[in-house]
This record gives structure tokens, C-alpha cells and sequence, in this order.
């Protein structure tokens, strides 16, 4: 039993560290898709914040949706194809909907933003949706904040802080950016409210087949016809190297969620969401080497503070110490 137990653990712990690599994969894959046309000069054809936008649901629309035919791929193979429209009928999917709707087309859309206009400096304040999800769970659920969350939300700030003490040169829209990667932690922290009360009761990598389909559909064809950027959306598709790039980023971002879904099943949400929040260190990591980030001083201990931050949120180290938190 003994055993059993740790290869379960040793399991779950593999799934978490995976699922962090695979979505900082997920991250450097998008923004190396945008530096090949037509996507590379998007925004000298449309300028300013429109062509922004259509820039980022572009990306985030197509990598969303090729997640989700990925996952619709992987539970035809194990037979879970027919829950996704039984699941949508019952009211915990239909929950699950709006939690989709908040994390994928709103969150997702600002986190792409926030990596177009600020680099990878928006990669650990998107981190920060742990502190967002602690705040959420203490007004929704009713969930108590211990003095540990407390300071790890202080954290999280401070480094936030950090992050933003120094603008980098040349980016015009860096502030901008930041702001956007604070929306996409507030909007996965509500996508988690959400998330969780579904997947309780349903199946959940048929909930995250759903969320990325749902995702990237409602990006492609409802937002980009209203914001104009249908056009773009075009021309991408005919191009070769962008298009390989996003099915590699939706195809990282499809095993990250499942395991991530799979280390919070095995070893708990705890340790499964502070394994995950590794992405902002592997996102910052990838930038730096494949896509030429600068390296500061700001953005290595904003990182670091944040990821210090966020796991404290989410595990108790007097745990460690065989103690029990007040």
C-alpha cells in the first residue's frame, strides 16, 4: 500500500511539473508564431489597439481552437466523445460554460495581449491568478484567508511591483500590457470558481475539451468578424510557418491542462496549482532563450517573488514540518 502510494504521488508530481513546462512551451510557441507574416506585421497594417486586438485573438483564437481538436482527438481515442454533449446538458456544464467563457476568450485574449505589448514580463503577473482565485474563494465560497495566504498575496504584489519598476526600452505599450496580463489572472482565478464546481460532478478532461473548443470558436467567429479581423484570420491560415507554430502551442497548452487536471486529482489542488504556476518560470526561461527577451534584473526577481508568492498561497509549509496551520 506504502507502495502504491508513492508511485500515485510520484505520479502526480510528474503530471504538475509537466503541466508547467508544457504551458511555458505553450507561451513561447504563440509568440514565436507571431513573428512570421502575416501575423509579424499586423500591427503596421492595422495600428494601435485595434490591430492589437485582432492580433491576439488571431493567435489566441487558433491556438484555443486546435487545443480543443487535440483533446477532442485524445478523448475519441479513450472513449469520452459522447460525454462532451451530454455534459452540456447538465446544469454543472453549463456552469462550467460561463467559467469557459470568462478563462478563454477574456482571460486567454488579455493574456496574448499582455505577451504582445509587455513580452515576457507578462508572464508571472498572469501568475498572480493564484492570489486572484484565494480572493474569489474568500467572497464566493466563503473560504477563510489564513494569515499564510495573506502574506503570500503580499508577495505576490510586492513582486508585481518589481516587475514594473523598470520599463523596458522600447515598449510603448509595456503598462498597458501589464494591465492586460492582470486581467487574465483575475479572469482564470474566476475560471477556477467556476471550473471547480464542474468538474466535481463531470468529467474533466471532457470540461477542458469543452473550455478550449468553446474558446476558440467564440474567438474566431464571433470577436473577430465584430473587431474586423477576419481578413488577418485569412491570410494566416494560408501561411505555413504560423500555422505549424499554433498547432504545436495548442497542442502544449491541451497537455498542460490535462496535466494539470491530473496532478490536482492525484496529489491535490494544492501542490498541483503550485506545480503548474512553474510556467512563469519556464515562460521567462523559453523567452529569454528562443525569442530573444531581455534580460533584467527586475523581470528575474519580479519572477522569483511571484513564484514565491503564489506557491505560498497555495501550500502550507508547516506542513513540511509535521505542524498544523491556525
Amino acid at each position: 500500500m506504502t507502495e502504491t502510494r508513492k508511485k500515485f504521488k510520484k505520479i502526480g508530481i510528474t503530471a504538475g511539473v509537466i503541466s508547467g513546462l508544457t504551458y511555458g512551451l505553450y507561451t513561447t510557441f504563440v509568440l514565436i508564431a507571431g513573428n512570421y507574416k502575416p501575423l509579424a506585421g499586423a500591427g503596421e497594417v492595422i495600428p494601435g489597439l485595434a490591430g492589437a486586438l485582432i492580433l491576439a485573438y488571431v493567435t489566441s483564437g487558433m491556438n484555443d481552437l486546435f487545443a480543443g481538436l487535440w483533446l477532442t482527438i485524445y478523448n475519441f481515442k479513450t472513449g469520452r466523445i459522447r460525454e462532451l454533449g451530454r455534459s452540456l446538458k447538465l446544469f454543472p456544464g453549463k456552469i462550467s460554460l460561463v467559467g469557459s467563457f470568462v478563462g478563454g476568450p477574456i482571460a486567454s485574449g488579455a493574456y496574448i495581449l499582455g505577451l504582445n505589448m509587455a513580452g515576457a514580463y507578462a508572464i508571472p503577473i498572469s501568475a498572480m491568478y493564484i492570489l486572484f482565485g484565494a480572493f474569489f474563494s474568500r467572497i464566493i465560497l466563503k473560504q477563510k484567508i489564513v494569515p499564510r495566504v495573506g502574506a503570500g498575496m503580499l508577495i505576490c504584489v510586492i513582486g508585481a511591483v518589481v516587475i514594473n519598476w523598470v520599463k523596458p526600452e522600447g515598449s510603448s505599450n509595456f503598462t498597458l500590457g501589464i494591465i492586460f496580463a492582470f486581467v487574465a489572472a483575475v479572469g482564470w482565478a474566476l475560471e477556477g470558481v467556476f471550473a471547480a464546481y464542474g468538474s466535481a460532478m463531470l468529467d474533466s478532461d471532457v470540461l477542458i475539451n469543452i473550455r478550449q473548443l468553446l474558446s476558440g470558436i467564440v474567438d474566431l467567429f464571433v470577436i473577430l468578424p465584430i473587431i474586423g479581423g477576419m481578413g488577418l484570420l485569412g491570410d494566416t491560415m494560408q501561411s505555413v510557418p504560423p500555422v505549424a507554430w499554433l498547432l504545436l502551442s495548442g497542442f502544449c497548452a491541451a497537455v498542460s491542462y490535462l496535466c494539470w487536471y491530473k496532478s490536482n486529482s492525484t496529489v491535490g489542488c494544492a501542490v498541483g496549482m503550485s506545480l503548474n504556476i512553474t510556467y512563469a518560470f519556464w515562460g521567462v526561461l523559453f523567452c529569454i532563450l528562443f525569442v530573444n527577451q531581455p534580460v533584467t534584473p527586475t523581470i528575474i526577481i519580479g519572477s522569483v517573488i511571484i513564484i514565491t508568492g503564489a506557491v505560498l498561497v497555495s501550500v502550507n509549509p508547516m506542513e513540511l514540518l509535521g505542524k498544523k496551520e491556525e
